[in-house]
């Protein structure tokens, strides 16, 4: 904060400014709450598991192979 004596204002009062900065703070357990499932990548070295990832894998980028683009623009504009 600052005053300015030399403002000519015509008044008794000084000019003023202030810099405001505002500080946003997350309560500990909001910051809990926003917590991300972990993924064990672990696991994809055991066979059956990297088999499944791999099936899952194929699975969903057939399926978004399949999408047309007049589709996809027509769901993205829906939603």
């Amino acid at each position: 904060m600052r005053s300015f004596r030399g403002a000519d204002c015509d008044t008794d009062h000084y000019l003023v400014v202030a810099k405001v900065r505002e500080n946003l703070a997350v309560s500990k357990q909001a910051a809990q709450k926003l917590e991300r499932e972990r993924f064990n990548s672990g696991k994809l070295y055991k066979l059956e598991v990297s088999k499944q990832y791999q099936i899952e894998i194929s699975k969903s980028s057939a399926a978004l192979e399949n999408l047309s683009d007049s589709e996809d623009i027509k769901w993205a504009w829906d939603n």
